[in-house]
């Protein structure tokens, strides 16, 4: 039966009230409850028997003060003892406060701690026994050198309890210490916020370790900890620290503002993350050295001052569909002997480059997404690197670099928009590249420096600035199954000395095929340009070091152009596919008008009748992506089915295509660009670049000129298409007083409406085995809706755009099932669009 006894001031509590906690502790036996009244007790206390000791007015009524000098103010030597609703002040806070021996236990409810420690000391042996402490509901404030120490055999739980105001660790668990803390808030720590070492064990769920001081979470020897939906905030070191052969297991954790690195793994440690964010470091948002791995699934890491994954010595690191956006370096950055395994993982919108493998390094990179960084992949390790089913997007420079001395194997890879050359592939490097696609690059499209020779087979180059692929001086290499389009330079361009071998090569719509300097000895097998076959020694006119080569005459271009024919195509059928088109109403009447009157036209001719004056050259005028070229193709091939051109074939040039870069070299090259046109169409994208508005000595005028001339000498042999922004279109032909005559009619491609950009989308689906939700497609109006009609709003291309993002968040969704079924694997859900804010 458990006896009440009462702690009172003398002249309260009546008869049989004891006049200080001891005596009535004393006086106590086990199981029994101590009453104490309020007030400040000071006193040495000793709980040697399992005892209650409450408040009775609640907590902050009754306060135990350690005298001056001495320390603890309660010491707990026996099993099962409690305090309930009481204050405990230390006299130093150096010293502990409380104090539990080997072989006691505690709890600890509806407490504070203030001015000293909560010191647990367990047996040194697993065979002693164990120390039991429970903290529920408590605060501990404004010790020294610790908060909460636990060593030895302590088995130790905390429960919505606060640790704030250390001057040093929070929380220090030692030897075999194991702690379970369940919604711990500790703050403003001048040392680390939980400090683990020797063999201890902590599992920490819903906590916030915020303001430590150093490491919010340290991690020495081979201790252990799991944390489960925790936040570590703005320590002054790293958030999260392992060392040693500590092993951690993070799950939907937040490291947010450390001044150092968001986690670090050293020595042997291992580190496993999942559903964790890191943002703002101070240094690296992951960094792996010494001989530790580190793996990391749907985690993101965000903003980190260097670069946000980094590896040294031979540290392993696996991530799968993780994402890493903004930071001052590198996305990824392997060095040493490390080795860097990333799965479905994206990088955008950091400084350099987006993974960088350097030294002895090795990476595995399957299906990830690198977009807006500085440059995209670089490989620099001669260990050999992989990088599988991956797309590089939107980089300021190269796009996908193989380093000096470099060996990688690049499968499926996809770069488009590089702000320099796509593929460099540098000298001594060793490449392997089978498929992928390279697209619209200011630069070349693949760059070989001297001595590298990469095999290269099914890669597809389309719209690159410069080159589809430049060799340089002692190049070489095997082109297999290369297809190169709408260069801007010639489609091959092979220096001195350099070997390449071009196996059923492909080039379609270029400046040129082949350029190639003195001494180049490139070997082509069954390839051709533009249907024609392709063999060395076919002249160049503007080769792309510079040098004017002959161009081909208008004869010899006709004879070629007339070599293979394209097939014949009925009339009806491409007036059907001109109105299948999504959208351009206006566009399709005006067409179908010139259709007829060409009909006339040349009904009249065989009719032995003069024809009318008519000018078939068009000024396209409209935004981006509104279906200009796609209207020209098709023109081309109109006329053709009219018998009014040859070959109705599209040859689609920009200024880069037409200026040269010195005196006498414009003229040449807009002669070959005319020429390989002859019998079709010649489609000049972005025509007012020609005649800027401040032209000076702009070389952009004696294309113009020499454009006027060429129309005029082969009117009845080609169509001039001129396209561009409305507004600019009409300086472009006012540049020239031969222009304006021959530009006789404006077609105006107005903006797409959201229903018929989602139409394209669907149209897009459906080509690519895929179908829309009724749900998505409502969202994907909403979409459309709310997308700016900026400068970068890209009409039918953003349309194209929005469908490949679609498609690749949904394959990251069906990846996850087990077992997809057909109906799954060709669905697109409204969760699979992307969100407004991300575009």
């Amino acid at each position: 039966m458990t006896t009440r006894h009462t702690v009172a001031p003398k002249g309260q509590g009546g008869r049989g009230a004891y006049r200080t906690i001891g005596e009535a502790v004393r006086a106590a036996s086990p199981g029994d409850l101590v009453v104490i009244a309020p007030g400040t007790w000071t006193e040495n206390l000793v709980l040697d028997r399992a005892v209650v000791l409450t408040a009775e007015h609640g907590r902050g009524s009754v306060v135990i003060a350690a005298p001056p000098g001495e320390a603890p103010a309660v010491a707990v030597d026996g099993p099962d003892c409690a305090l309930h609703n009481i204050t405990v002040w230390g006299s130093d806070a150096s010293l502990p406060a409380v104090s539990v021996s080997p072989g006691a236990g505690l709890v600890l409810e509806e407490c504070s701690v203030e001015g000293g420690r909560v010191q647990v000391k367990g047996p040194e042996d697993e065979e002693g026994g164990t120390t039991a402490v429970v903290l529920r509901r408590c605060r501990v404030e404004g010790a020294r050198l610790a908060g909460l120490h636990l060593a030895g055999g302590v088995r130790a739980r905390v429960e919505d309890t606060a640790v704030t105001g250390i001057d040093g660790t929070g929380v220090v668990l030692s030897g075999t210490a194991s702690l379970d803390a369940v919604r711990l808030r500790l703050e403003r720590t001048t040392g680390s916020g939980v400090r683990l070492r020797g063999r201890a064990r902590l599992r920490l769920t819903d906590s916030v370790l915020a303001g430590s001081g150093r490491a919010g979470l340290l991690l020495e020897d081979s201790t252990e900890a799991t944390a489960g939906e925790s936040r570590i905030e703005t320590s002054g070191a790293a958030g999260v620290h392992l060392t040693g052969s500590a092993c951690a297991e993070l799950t939907d954790c937040r490291i947010r503002g450390a001044a150092a690195s968001g986690l670090v793994v050293q020595e042997t440690a291992r580190l496993s993350a999942s559903g964790c964010s890191v943002a703002d470091a101070g240094a690296n948002g992951l960094l792996v050295t010494g001989s530790a791995e580190a793996d990391l699934a749907d985690c993101r890491i965000d903003r980190s001052a260097f670069s946000a994954i980094h590896l040294a010595g031979t540290a392993v690191g696996r991530l799968a569909d993780c994402r890493v956006r903004g930071g001052a370096e590198h996305g990824v950055h392997a060095t040493g002997e490390a080795r860097v395994e990333l799965t479905d993982c994206g990088i955008a919108d950091v400084a350099m480059t987006g993974i960088s493998v350097l030294e002895r390094a090795t990476a595995t990179l399957t299906g990830c997404r690198v977009a807006g960084s500085a440059a995209g992949i670089g490989i620099g390790s001669p260990a050999g690197s992989t990088v599988a089913d991956s797309t590089v997007t939107g980089t300021k420079e190269i796009g996908v670099q193989v380093a000096k001395g470099a060996v990688a194997s690049l499968a499926g890879i996809r770069i488009s928009g590089a702000g320099a050359a796509g593929l460099v592939v540098d000298e001594g490097a060793e490449a392997t590249v089978t498929g992928g696609w390279v697209e619209d690059c200011a630069g070349s499209g693949a760059v070989v420096w001297t001595g590298a020779r990469p095999e290269v087979t099914g890669l597809h180059i389309d719209r690159p600035g410069k080159n589809g692929v430049f060799l340089a001086e002692g190049a070489g290499g095997t082109f297999t199954s290369l297809d190169v389009t709408r260069s801007g330079f010639p489609a091959l361009h092979v220096a001195k000395g350099a070997d390449p071998v071009f196996r059923h090569c492909r080039i379609r719509d270029c400046a040129e095929a082949l350029g190639t300097d003195d001494g180049a000895k490139p070997v082509l097998q069954d390839c051709s340009a533009d249907g024609t076959p392709l063999t060395f020694g076919t002249p160049a006119a503007a080769p792309a070091n510079g040098t004017p080569g002959t161009a081909p005459s208008p004869t010899a271009a006709k004879s070629a152009a007339d070599a293979e024919e394209p097939e014949e195509e009925n009339l009806e059928d491409l007036l059907g596919e001109l109105h299948e088109l999504v959208g351009l109403d206006r566009v399709k009447q005006d067409v179908g008008s010139l259709v007829k009157l060409m009909q006339t036209v040349r009904r009249r001719e065989e009719a032995g009748l003069p024809a009318p004056p008519l000018s078939r050259h068009l000024v396209f005028a409209g935004n981006p992506g509104t279906g200009k070229t796609t209207v020209a193709r098709l023109y081309g091939r109109l006329l053709k089915a009219l018998g009014l051109l040859r070959r109705g074939h599209l040859v689609e040039v920009d200024r880069t295509a037409l200026v040269g870069e010195y005196v006498g070299h414009t003229g040449p090259k807009t002669t070959a660009a005319f020429n390989r046109a002859l019998g079709g169409v010649l489609f000049i994208d972005e025509a007012y670049s020609l005649a800027p508005a401040f032209a000076g000595n702009d070389f952009g005028t004696e294309a113009v000129a020499t454009l006027v001339k060429l129309m005029e000498d082969h009117r009845d042999d080609v169509v001039v298409i001129a396209a561009g922004y409305p507004g600019d279109m009409h300086r472009f032909i006012g540049s020239n007083p031969g222009l304006a005559s021959r530009f006789g009619r404006t077609l105006l491609f107005e903006d797409y409406e959201p229903a018929e950009l989602v139409s394209i989308v669907e149209y897009q689906a459906g080509q690519h085995r895929y179908e829309l939700t009724p749900t998505a497609r409502t969202e994907l109006v909403g979409l459309f809706e709310a997308m700016p009609r900026g400068e970068g709003f890209g009409n039918g291309r953003s349309a194209r755009q929005i469908f490949q993002e679609t498609t690749e968040r949904q394959a990251q969704r069906v990846a996850e099932l087990a077992a997809p079924t057909p109906e799954q694997l060709i669905s697109l859900e409204a969760h699979d669009l992307p969100h407004p804010a991300a575009r």
